[in-house]
């Protein structure tokens, strides 16, 4: 078995489609000799066509040299069968995601190159070591994950099967690194990484909105005004389509044996048998047909002019809530109790309103929620109780405007929008750790790169505050008693001695 990248000369690509494609296209321009192979007729090609078109507009937008351009079109050749990938030293697979499909391959790959030569799947999804196991040397094969658009996402998971030979996934980790991408070195679980990090987004937003809490654009608007995310998550399942990533929620959730964490939703799986699948059926939960259904907006109600008590039971939460008040020009009661006529908000972690009301005894007509897990930064959330005065609410609604922020009235619920959905992430992420899926610092890597997320779920979880994360999820836990909310022990453990969730043990503590 090779030890030395050095060996790698010629790099073979079977499947020609966008990810065989776009490997091929980062491999050429880095300097290997690309072997590009697609069993359908003139699919290799046309990929090379359209490589060198893009090769030709990065030429005019002097991205590459004139002389790396013609480097690279030499490099890349199209092969009309895959006896000429026998003399690779490493060969890529980017065909269909189907397990029996890619077995075949590889063993159709076995008799024709050498036995130093690697053997890398792309899948996503499926089990790097149940491919490499119908192969005579499981030990050189292994997982290389790339993104689509290859050229743009620069994060690649390297991932080990469970016989992958150490120096294998070293030698892609370093050719990785060679064609400008970031790798990071994942086991062979379900997902691997950036698949199983990205569980929570949507899972919990289709909960948040299955329980009636808030509208999809509600939910949108928060997640990106309050939590800073590109895209909400009902956009983004609009942008990817349901068609792709349903059946992903439901292979993740059987692969890990129906774990709770990773339920996925009657919602979607409705919209999959209407074939209401987002952009490219023209219909998801947004219209792109060019007729948008835009939600009638509520009559304006007067601002609130009467007096504010903010309950003093979430300590922490109560400086941003003042200073939030202070920028409305409200007139905030100092009292233990409020008074008979102010409007009481409370602030809590993980529970509702309702419960924060009867646990007080305050008067529900009166009282409103408000998220403080942000610090009352960017877009706000509102919360009602079932018993809520509806007039009252829109009122306080009006008085919050007034501080120049977004506001969004929504129903009551046990965490809020923000609270419950990064919770979740960080959750998911802890529990990552946990397995050993991948270091803390590359998961972080991965999930910026790879999903866009402002943050790493690791230290989004440091700068919010571990032992908030860990309330939230443990009122959550409590209130539903849903085990999909219960807390990973890499988050109680790092929450209970004030360690990063980035720390290993054995790491020294600072």
């Amino acid at each position: 078995m090779k030890t030395s990248i050095a060996d790698v000369g010629a790099v073979g690509i079977v499947g020609a489609g966008a990810m065989g494609r776009g490997i091929a296209q980062i491999a050429a321009q880095a300097g290997f000799t690309v072997l590009l192979f697609d069993v359908q007729e003139d699919a290799a090609s046309k990929a090379s066509q359209l490589i060198a078109e893009q090769w030709q507009k990065m030429l005019s937008k002097e991205k590459i040299s004139a002389e790396q351009y013609q480097r690279a079109v030499e490099n890349l050749q199209v092969v009309n069968s895959m006896q000429e990938l026998a003399k690779c030293d490493l060969v890529v697979e980017a065909i269909v995601e189907k397990l029996d499909v890619k077995r075949a391959l590889f063993q159709q790959l076995d008799a024709i190159v050498s036995d130093t030569c690697i053997l890398a799947t792309n899948t996503s999804s499926l089990s790097v070591t149940a491919i490499a196991a119908g192969t005579k040397i499981p030990e050189r094969v292994a997982g290389l994950h790339f993104f689509n658009p290859v050229p743009l996402m620069k994060v690649v998971e390297v991932i080990d099967g469970l016989l992958t030979d150490a120096a294998i996934a070293e030698q892609l980790i370093t050719f990785s690194t060679q064609t400008g991408h970031l790798p990071v070195r994942a086991k062979d679980t379900p997902g691997f990484i950036v698949n199983h990090a990205g569980r929570g987004y949507g899972t919990e937003a289709l909960r948040i909105l299955q329980e009636n809490v808030a509208s999809f654009r509600q939910i949108d608007q928060i997640m990106r005004e309050a939590a800073g995310f590109k895209l909400g998550p009902f956009e983004l399942l609009d942008l990817t389509g349901l068609d792709v990533s349903h059946p992903v929620m439901e292979a993740i959730y059987h692969q890990y044996y129906e774990e709770p964490r990773y339920r996925p939703s009657v919602i979607t799986a409705q919209r999959v048998y209407a074939g209401v699948l987002g952009r490219k059926t023209g219909r998801g939960f947004y219209s792109y047909s060019g007729n948008q259904d835009v939600p009638a907006v509520p009559e304006q109600q007067p601002a609130w002019m009467g007096s504010i008590w903010i309950s003093h039971e979430n300590a922490d939460a109560l400086p941003a809530l003042l200073a939030l008040f202070e920028r409305c020009g409200a007139i905030v009661e100092n009292g233990e109790q409020p008074s008979a006529e102010a409007l009481c908000i409370v602030s809590p972690y993980g529970e509702d309103v309702s419960t924060c009301v009867a646990r007080a005894g305050l008067d529900a007509r009166r009282t409103l929620g408000i998220d403080a897990l942000t610090a009352c930064q960017g877009h706000l959330s509102l919360m009602m109780n079932p018993a809520t005065d509806a007039n009252l609410a829109a009122q306080c609604q009006s008085l919050l405007q007034k501080s120049g922020q977004g506001v969004s009235l929504i129903q009551d619920s046990a965490g809020f929008v923000v609270q419950r959905i990064l919770a979740t992430i960080i959750n998911i992420a802890s529990d990552i750790a946990q397995q050993g899926i991948c270091s803390p610092q590359d998961l972080d890597k991965a999930v910026v790169l790879g999903l866009a997320y402002p943050a790493g779920p690791l230290a989004w979880g440091d700068k919010l505050g571990t032992s908030r994360i860990l309330l939230v999820l443990r009122n959550l836990y409590a209130s539903t008693g849903d085990p999909r909310y219960r807390p990973s022990p890499w988050l109680v453990r790092r929450a209970q001695l004030g360690l990063s969730l980035l720390h290993l043990p054995g790491q020294a503590s600072t």
